[in-house]
């Protein structure tokens, strides 16, 4: 059977979708669990469950932000097997996103108001990397990748190790983020210049500072 060739205006079509899907829920997801569903449920003190849920926030948000950059990046990659490469990643993501967003409604908090703005803004920055060349793209990936891991060894330090749901999924994103920022770099990731790096540090500050409260 010969493969579908999709026209310009059917790509913005699906990654409008994929858009909606991202920021209103219902993404597609892989066949793993939430890794949160095998641990008990321990009361918490009000103020461990607030910092907890707030931090779930931020985590929630930057599963948005990753769809934005994924989905960005397939648009522009210029070799298939680099697009298909940022399409499983991005598959990956969207169990994060929903994990994120089931422990942040168990904790009796929203995620973030500015999600379509995360999305929409990491979405430029995607496609911006992928025109750049493909080991930009995926030098990209695997710095944001390193920071996320960074993010959540920060959140992991702070949040109660009682909370042994909201520790589950870390864990796992943890491990996922750290496989996808190899999977980039053996697939001919370039090392970003430390300016760019240190930009990529400021922005995710605002980001996370922002969704904190918001």
């Amino acid at each position: 059977m010969q493969n579908r060739q999709y026209s310009p205006f059917d790509k913005l079509i699906q990654q409008f979708d994929a858009g909606l899907r991202t920021v209103l829920g219902n993404p597609p997801l892989t066949e793993r669990p939430n890794p949160a569903n095998r641990k008990a449920e321990i009361e918490l003190p009000e103020m461990d469950k607030e910092l907890a849920g707030r931090l779930m926030r931020i985590n929630h948000a930057g599963e948005v932000s990753a769809q934005g950059l994924y989905q960005g990046q397939a648009l522009t990659a210029r070799l298939p097997e680099v697009r298909s490469k940022m399409e499983r990643a991005a598959l990956e993501e969207n169990d994060h996103l929903a994990w994120c967003e089931q422990r942040c409604k168990e904790l009796n908090t929203h995620t973030s108001l500015l999600s379509p703005f995360w999305y929409v803004g990491s979405l430029t920055i995607g496609a911006i990397a992928g025109i750049a060349g493909d080991k930009w793209s995926l030098g990209f990936v695997a710095e944001t990748e390193h920071q996320v891991v960074r993010h959540l060894d920060d959140h992991m330090a702070q949040i109660n190790q009682q909370d042994q749901k909201s520790h589950a999924i870390l864990e796992q994103m943890k491990l996922d983020e750290a496989h996808h920022a190899t999977v980039a770099l053996h697939a001919g990731g370039a090392e970003l210049p430390g300016p760019v790096k240190t930009f990529m540090g400021l922005t995710s500050k605002i980001m996370t500072k922002t969704t904190y409260w918001v």
